[in-house]
């Protein structure tokens, strides 16, 4: 009697299995149809009715209307899973809708095609009622690929490493937490938020919002910086209309910023209106784009900067190689920001085009500023103090306009002030600090025969009216060589000319 009660529960079973695997997979599919009113490919399906009702299955494709990504060979998925499992109890099976706690998802690939097309994917697709409903989906391995038609444009490609999915249906937003892993700078963002209600005949006009963090995320990992950044925000908006409102530190790098960016969440473009950023004692505003590109692959930035309380030497920690920064003092500067995608060093990319202005400058070189006070001494008919090397670290105003382009800084228009000395020149000089090529007029208040004792001032009095001109006491043509840690001053008389007629109306004079 046993044994005929035991294979009347064997084959109970094995007709529960046969019944609900045919079932359950035509609901899945049915139900994935509905909600994305698309064409549904199941490769595996398996149903286990042992302890309770336990469902696998894997090579889960859901088509649109169009191939969402045409870079790659055959007709792409717009959702793909790789495996998937659930639990639920067996009364469910004989539920319409069907109601379940939790899907368990690996391997998730999310194809969103080129907002010129996406538009389709309403076209095609059941519009049968909702078969199962879900709560929380748990997703790890998990790819989003935004792709474009734009000629030289990669799609836009986010590896997400754990996602969970909640409240999910239709007409209602759905609650997210995500894990993002970020290539460059290698790191995690987590964030968590709200997603929808989405909308497949325009999924840019999606809405989203919510919080992120970005810690240790490594800047050694892009050439030419380093240091270990962080940052905390929020964010709200569509999809292709994201606002980001947060802040950046990085110790090392020692930056910090905040500010409004808004992002295209479809192409992964991005554009700051403005943002405020600080770094150690400066501070500037940044306006512009970060734009993604195909050839080379990577982002295009484009900035506008406007510099106003800020410090020269926290400026030049963020191009100069050499240590300590050649200078020190207060600057103003309005600049162009270019930085184009590519391998060389972020130095030798960056490229700048703008006026500056450092109304009270110190240099960090004992010898160049020495060299500088006994110029500002003898220039003022004070030699016999600069014989005695009579310490003064004479202030230096510097403004002018400059170029920065393949790691040489050019300067068409520099104007050099300290007391008693004003100088005009032109001329470059290479970031690492290894190459100074200027050549200019300087225009002294005293006479060449002041600047100078004893026999030699009265030697050099007939040649004083030579040099006396244009209401100085002295003009005459210059050049600076060398290097950063051993420049030359000399006189420059085949260059005379040259040295005149520097643009004195360059607008950097009048730079603030």
């Amino acid at each position: 009697m046993l044994l005929l009660l035991f294979a009347a529960g064997l084959v109970a079973v094995r007709l529960m299995i046969s019944r609900a695997e045919p079932i359950l997979r035509a609901r899945v599919i049915e139900t994935l149809s509905a909600r994305f009113k698309s064409k549904v490919e199941l490769t595996t399906f398996h149903v286990s009715v042992a302890n309770g009702l336990r469902v696998s299955g894997g090579g889960l494709k859901i088509f649109g209307a169009t191939d969402p990504n045409r870079q790659e060979p055959g007709i792409q998925p717009l959702i793909g899973v790789g495996e998937f499992h659930f639990e639920t109890g067996i009364p469910n099976l004989f539920r319409s809708p069907m109601h379940i706690d939790a899907v368990y998802v690996k391997g998730l690939e999310l194809n969103i095609p080129p907002k010129e097309t996406r538009k389709e994917m309403t076209s095609m697709g059941s519009h049968s009622k909702l078969k199962i409903f879900v709560d929380k989906f748990v997703c790890e391995d998990t790819k989003l690929v935004v792709n474009t038609l734009k000629p030289g444009k990669m799609p836009l490609e986010f590896d997400i490493g754990d996602l969970k999915m909640k409240d999910i249906g239709p007409g209602q937003p759905m609650h997210f937490d995500a894990t993002l892993v970020n290539p460059k700078p290698v790191g995690d963002i987590k964030s968590s938020g709200l997603f929808g209600p989405f909308r497949e005949d325009s999924p840019r006009e999606s809405p989203v919002q919510g919080d992120y963090s970005f810690d240790n995320a490594d800047l050694g990992t892009i050439k030419g910086i380093g240091g270990i950044l962080s940052s905390t925000g929020k964010y709200e908006g569509t999809l292709g209309n994201i606002v980001v409102d947060g802040k950046t530190d990085t110790p090392d790098f020692r930056l910090a910023s905040s500010g409004h960016a808004v992002v295209d969440g479809t192409s992964g473009d991005t554009y700051l209106q403005p943002v405020d950023a600080t770094l150690l004692h400066s501070s500037f505003t940044a306006r512009g784009s970060v734009v993604r590109v195909k050839d080379p692959n990577g982002h295009d930035i484009e900035l506008d900067v406007d510099i106003q309380h800020a410090r020269i030497e926290d400026l030049l920690t963020l191009g100069v190689r050499a240590l300590p920064p050649i200078m020190t003092g207060p600057v103003t500067m309005k600049t162009s920001l270019s930085l184009p995608p590519g391998d060389p060093d972020v130095v030798n990319r960056l490229k700048l085009n703008g006026k500056f202005h450092v109304p009270n400058a110190h240099f960090s070189n004992d010898q160049l500023q020495g060299k500088l006070d006994s110029l500002s001494l003898r220039s003022q008919g004070k030699p016999k103090l600069a014989q005695e090397h009579v310490e003064q670290n004479v202030p230096t105003d510097l403004q002018g306009s400059f170029i920065l382009n393949h790691g040489r800084l050019s300067l068409p228009f520099l104007h050099f002030l300290i007391p008693g000395t004003h100088i005009d020149m032109k001329g470059d000089y290479t970031l690492d600090g290894e190459n100074l090529n200027f050549t200019g007029t300087a225009r002294l208040d005293a006479t060449v025969s002041h600047m100078v004792t004893g026999w030699k001032s009265v030697l050099l009095k007939p040649v004083d009216p030579f040099f006396r001109k244009n209401g100085v006491g002295t003009e005459v043509p210059i050049k600076v060589t060398g290097t950063r840690s051993e420049p030359h001053f000399s006189l420059d008389f085949h260059h005379k000319d040259q040295g005149r007629n520097v643009n004195k109306s360059d607008p950097a004079e009048n730079s603030d």
